[in-house]
């Protein structure tokens, strides 16, 4: 495959989004979502089987034929469900319970993107489409059915909750309006407001809430329709109704579903044709669905005409790769993103860990915002206040926060596993990281005094790598390794809690390499033992690989299905047999993306899979 890169401003000719499969990812564990939504878009209608359950947190499952409806907002790939706001079932006959008004036939389903159709059992057509900030929804119902909608304001895609919704205030307004907000506790606490219209007049009949929860259900009966067609909108704020309202007016104050798609499809074209690849259609599917991936997010959660404020930010998965990547496809939108994160830390106190329609759910281990933003400035990006963003970082770095424990790091110059429950090795040598690049920031700026103390800190990892293992090992208070230890055994708090965070001793020995390649030789003894290692490691047989515990995709010990290893095979280059670099990327490849609902492995988390 060669790849010609070039930035560019207006789309091309040809048609990129051609190659685009949004049902990549969307069986198995890849979470994916087959709805539209625009590049960094606040909204993303789709299709919800499930409202709970690993395996359903973007909602959606491709082999499932069960729909509970149409909810506006998604989440990309990731490990935990959220959002899912307000569901719309369209339905032709029954009731809305009925099991034929939630059939889904599956060979109507189509998707590219930007749109979304499936026609249910019912003889519902189903039709999706989207600005930045409105779904936009068009239903065709069998000749002389009665057209009804249910409107949903209790659902949403949970996690570990049963009572979803914490107050509400949903008005109808008019013959063909609902209006107002949900106040709801999933992973973040936040609320959303909305405005919803629909193209003809409604009698609405409410729901009996039942059970613990805190918004209504409605019944929107429409009636015999004139030409059999229903078009609703439903416009989102992150601030406020007239956020919602004001939305709606700016993005989509007519009808012209069609516009409103052609639209979506033309500002594909122009992102996807910022990478011109010259390979066959089945690298060329692959490709360009990844790149689609990589682009729904982060997202821009602010009104329309405002400063952009962007949320939907998985930092432990997206610096990496997805976030670097961005510089070079986007490059429009990094200055924005480190204001958000800038902005965010003013209001927390410290840069966002992993954030949500603006609020931070704290998921995952150190603070990786930090190697974003000084990876922006190092890459000349100057439309933020480098102090100022500087300032931030330094706070998160010292300032005591969820996650940070810098007194007992200050103390001990690693993190006791007897005092730190989890994570405690990973933890550490991800935090090497931020400092290392703290410390870059700091240096490039003048600072000499904070620099030299990041610098050091980001040293610390040597502290608990164990010369007699080769492998970095939990530590307690007073000195001694973890015992017992087995090496090939992956932790993670939630499934089986101990000192690696989705990962096992193996995985984890790689990370100091992110920031000292010549630090980690030594320790391997080597360039040529860092390659013998190298072997080892994408050779040895995994012991009882488990997908809850990030061991997934396996190539030997590698695990691409999870973030940590995915720098690894780079590390060829550092050793004395760089030729394996091209093999083993190679093979990853081949093995692990395919142009197939269940062509991707692991989490796509936001886009860093991709």
């Amino acid at each position: 495959m060669v790849l010609a890169a070039s930035v560019i401003s207006d789309a091309c000719a040809q048609s990129y989004t051609g190659y685009v499969n949004p049902f990549i990812g969307t069986e198995g564990t890849g979470h994916t979502f087959p709805g539209p939504s625009l590049p960094f878009g606040m909204v993303q209608p789709g299709p919800d089987c499930r409202d709970t359950d690993w395996n359903y947190t973007s909602g959606y499952q491709y082999a499932d034929t069960v729909i509970l409806g149409f909810s506006q907002t998604h989440l990309s790939g990731t490990g935990i469900g959220e959002l899912g706001d307000i569901l719309l079932l369209p339905y032709s006959c029954g009731d809305a319970g009925s099991t034929i008004a939630h059939t889904l036939l599956k060979d109507t389903e189509e998707a590219d993107p930007g749109y979304y159709t499936v026609t249910k059992k019912d003889g519902v057509k189903v039709e999706l489409t989207c600005t930045e900030r409105v779904a936009f929804h068009r239903y065709v119902f069998p000749d002389g059915s009665r057209a009804k909608v249910l409107a949903d304001f209790r659902h949403g895609i949970r996690f570990l909750t049963d009572s979803l919704v914490l107050d509400s205030d949903v008005r109808i307004k008019g013959k063909n309006a609902i209006e107002g907000y949900c106040h709801t506790k999933n992973w973040v606490e936040r609320k959303y407001y909305f405005r919803l219209e629909a193209d003809a007049d409604f009698r609405a009949k409410r729901i009996s809430s039942g059970g613990a929860s805190k918004a209504p259900a409605y019944i929107l009966d429409f009636g015999e329709l004139e030409n059999d067609t229903l078009k609703v909108k439903v416009a989102l704020s992150a601030t406020g109704l007239d956020g919602a309202v004001r939305n709606m007016e700016l993005e989509l104050d007519g009808w012209d579903f069609d516009s409103v798609r052609s639209r979506a499809s033309s500002v594909w074209n122009g992102y996807l044709g910022r990478i011109e690849i010259e390979a066959g259609d089945y690298d060329r599917t692959v490709f360009y669905t990844a790149l689609y991936h990589l682009l729904l997010q982060p997202s821009d959660i602010a009104d329309a005409g405002e400063e952009e404020y962007y949320s939907t930010l998985s930092n432990w998965d997206i610096y990496r790769a997805a976030f670097p990547l961005l510089q070079i496809v986007a490059p429009e939108r990094i200055d924005g993103i480190v204001r958000s994160m800038v902005r965010h830390s003013q209001e927390y106190g410290f840069l966002p860990i992993w954030a949500v329609w603006g609020v931070d759910n704290h998921c995952m281990i150190g603070n990786h915002a930090i190697p974003m933003i000084v990876s922006a400035y190092m890459n000349g990006f100057r439309g933020f206040d480098p102090e100022e963003a500087l300032d931030a970082i330094a706070r998160t770095c010292y300032q005591p926060h969820i996650h940070s424990e810098w007194e007992i790091l200050r103390k001990y110059g690693y993190y006791p596993f007897d005092i730190i429950k989890d994570e405690s090795v990973s933890k550490l040598l991800e935090n090497g990281y931020d400092d290392w690049a703290a410390a870059l920031m700091a240096d490039s700026l003048g600072h000499s005094c904070t620099a030299a103390g990041l610098y050091r800190r980001a040293s610390f990892y040597r502290s608990v790598f164990d010369p007699s293992t080769g492998l970095f090992r939990g530590k307690d208070s007073s000195g001694k390794w973890r015992e017992p230890f087995d090496p090939l055994k992956a932790t993670s708090p939630m499934n089986n809690p101990g000192d690696y965070t989705e990962a096992n001793a193996w995985q984890y020995f790689w990370t100091p390499a992110q920031h000292d390649v010549d630090g980690l030789t030594e320790l391997a003894g080597g360039k040529r033992a860092l390659g013998e290692k190298l072997d080892m490691f994408f050779t040895a047989e995994a012991s009882d690989p488990d997908k809850y515990l990030g061991q997934e995709a396996m190539v030997g010990l590698y695990a691409h299905g999870n973030e940590p290893c995915h720098h690894v095979a780079y590390l060829y280059a550092y050793s004395d047999r760089p030729h394996n670099v091209e093999k083993y990327v190679r093979r990853i490849i081949r093995d692990y993306y395919r142009p197939a609902p269940d062509g991707m492995s692991g989490n796509d988390d936001c886009g860093q899979m991709s």
